[in-house]
């Protein structure tokens, strides 16, 4: 079959999901409130099902009263049951694949149940959505003419106890139909390697020669990769190793520390940027508009959504709302219900509406990856905006960064420092530094209060990191590639401290 004619085909066939994501754009409360009526049906002989009388569940109310709010340590002695063997603890249909997520933040392994039900009808319902918003959206694209370039996990499947589990990307990989496979470069081999720096020269040789026109990745890593790609072919931008490159959809981290970065190694006027929220416990959102970061969620994955406001999160007035309760720019940390059995689970991602009518979000950061030391309410969604901005006034580029308290002593105020690793250390690091508090200050009236006439807190303090710092502080964890992210925010100064001592070893 013509290459032309295989992408009109495979473009035809995807967006006959249009349709249905209409449905629940229409009626988003009803779908959601029927979703949850059909999750709780499917769990009732369960042994939390039995435990909590799922049976007699007729509203959310009765849910959201019933249920208590668990976080991933409180619901782990069931998982730990079910890796051993036991099933029908939490849902219905048995439970073989656990996608192994630990971040850089915890040296304890957690272990996401993955049903066979959130396989299909979340994971890969949410990348077949992808594809079809952006073909909606780009009818002329020729997506399907060339391949995609993914960038997932470093981590093989493990079996135990006639379980598997691995990062979330290689379970789909392993387990992901023949269409997607065919459609993909790496192959399943190279995208299954373990050692990271391997892997990426593997992924190098087998793809430079390939007809890329798009490529899937967190931003940070994908950047090392292309990084590397460039050097490697001697080329001045990919455009020159893969001419008909049209988009990139990126998720994990922020994209606006690295926007510019990209827009230099992929000079294209059209190319596009689609952004996709999802995790180890479940796809969440996707962006639908070409020139918009704000995600639609979707409502039909098989994923029961509340929302607990940040104002009052840990707190004894804490109370969580279901999404018809919502309001717009206010910070919330999400609560799911899924169709692999977590119920009324805190994922520790925090999230604000832009929009009600459809439902529209961006992510602003972790439950536990923000600085509330001195009532500054500082978020991830602040820091990656300053950092941007600071970038584009001083034409600087930022590899990767973190910041934590300075903690007031007898009389001194405290501060904010931050570790900033630079692909070229600034000319002028003081003015780097002005722009990135000022705007700091412009985006959010709580650090604003905090620093006006350094009331609370001090001037912040830069380290300008030596080069591959963050790279080498991963690499000695053993968090190299894909899933791993860099903590941006902490309310100790644990990961701050670990970097300066890894600085300090190599200055000496």
């Amino acid at each position: 079959m013509p290459i032309q004619l295989i992408n009109s085909f495979a473009s035809w066939v995807l967006k006959q999901r249009i349709h249905q994501i209409e449905l629940f754009l229409k009626y988003p409360n009803e779908v959601q409130d029927e979703l949850l009526m059909n999750l709780i049906q499917s769990a009732k002989n369960t042994g939390l099902g039995k435990e909590y009388d799922y049976a007699s569940i007729n509203s959310y109310a009765t849910f959201a009263e019933r249920i208590p709010i668990s976080t991933y340590e409180e619901f782990q002695p069931l998982i730990e049951r079910t890796r051993n063997g036991e099933q029908n603890l939490f849902w219905e249909t048995p439970i073989k694949w656990f996608a192994k997520s630990s971040g850089t933040t915890n040296a304890k392994s957690k272990f996401i149940p993955v049903s066979p039900e959130a396989l299909e009808d979340c994971h890969y319902k949410g990348s077949k959505d992808l594809l079809c918003m952006y073909l909606n959206n780009n009818e002329n694209s020729e997506l399907f003419t060339g391949k995609s370039l993914r960038l997932g996990g470093s981590s093989q499947i493990y079996e135990d106890n006639n379980t598997f589990f691995g990062d979330l990307s290689a379970i789909l990989i392993e387990n992901m139909p023949i269409w997607a496979e065919f459609s993909s470069t790496p192959s399943n081999r190279i995208s299954l390697m373990s050692e990271w720096e391997s892997k990426i020269a593997a992924i190098i040789n087998e793809t430079k020669k390939e007809n890329v026109t798009s490529f899937a990745g967190v931003p940070s890593w994908m950047l090392v990769l292309m990084n590397k790609m460039l050097e490697e072919t001697g080329k001045g931008n990919l455009l020159e190793i893969w001419p008909n490159l049209e988009v990139y959809f990126h998720g994990g981290v922020n994209f606006e520390p690295y926007r510019e970065q990209y827009q230099k190694i992929l000079p294209k006027k059209d190319f596009k940027y689609y952004e996709i929220y999802n995790a180890s416990e479940g796809f969440f959102a996707i962006q639908d508009l070409n020139n918009s970061s704000d995600l639609l969620l979707m409502l039909d994955y098989g994923i029961f959504y509340e929302f607990i406001p940040m104002d009052t999160f840990g707190t004894p007035n804490q109370k969580a709302v279901r999404l018809a309760d919502v309001e717009i720019f206010k910070n919330y940390a999400i609560v799911i219900t899924t169709n692999s059995g977590l119920w009324r689970y805190l994922i520790g991602d925090t999230v604000r509406f832009t929009s009600l009518s459809p439902y529209r979000i961006r992510v602003t950061g972790r439950t536990k990856h923000h600085i509330n030391v001195f009532g500054e309410e500082l978020m991830v969604e602040n820091t990656d905006v300053a950092i941007a901005k600071a970038c584009k006034m001083t034409q600087n580029e930022v590899v990767d960064y973190t910041v934590a308290p300075v903690f007031m002593i007898d009389k001194e105020k405290g501060a904010h420092e931050w570790m900033i690793e630079f692909k070229e250390v600034p000319k002028c690091i003081d003015t780097f530094r002005n722009i990135l508090d000022e705007t700091l200050q412009n985006l959010n009236s709580d650090y604003e209060a905090k620093r006006r006439n350094n009331m609370t807190l001090n001037p912040l303090i830069i380290n300008v990191a030596r080069k591959n710092l963050f790279y080498d502080w991963l690499k000695e964890k053993d968090k190299l590639g894909g899933q791993h992210k860099i903590p941006r925010l902490s309310n100790q100064r644990d990961y701050l401290e670990q970097l300066k001592n890894m600085q300090v070893k190599i200055l000496c």
